[in-house]
């Protein structure tokens, strides 16, 4: 019995198509879109613009044109804190308590409970500043 050995299959993923390599002058695009963008929310606030329709269509401009990435990658520029703040941002579960919140603010504020639902809120910006600051000053310590 012979062993049949298959011949060389070719890689399909690269580390060159999975990572691709940044383009540098990315700011010369990205930084006038950011500025676009906070022009048209303040806008729509000054306005009084459909704030559900400006909200969608900005975030949705912003994942297409990379420009979450972009801040983010700003803001891990700075020393110390920027890399921890990043890493914070995207711990899942601070957007699964913002998420929670908002919607129970949603039910709410339809059943009449606007006043408690700002102070929910209040104490619930709090908790993540606190969580975030307590983050920060144990990943200094621990250095």
């Amino acid at each position: 019995m012979t062993l049949h050995i298959p011949p060389e299959i070719p890689e399909i993923f690269t580390q060159e198509s999975i990572t691709p390599r940044a383009e540098r002058g990315a700011w010369k695009w990205m930084l006038p879109l950011s500025i676009v963008l906070a022009i048209a929310v303040f806008a729509a606030w000054h306005f009084g613009w459909h704030a559900k329709a400006v909200t969608s269509s900005v975030v949705l401009f912003a994942a297409i044109s990379h420009v979450f990435a972009w801040l983010l990658g700003l803001v891990m520029m700075v020393p110390i804190v920027g890399p921890l703040i990043v890493k914070v941002l995207s711990i899942g579960a601070i957007w699964l308590l913002n998420a929670v919140g908002y919607l129970v603010s949603y039910v709410a504020i339809k059943r009449g409970y606007s006043k408690d639902v700002l102070t929910y809120r209040a104490v619930t910006v709090a908790l993540i500043t606190g969580i975030v600051i307590g983050f920060v000053v144990a990943s200094i310590v621990n250095s």
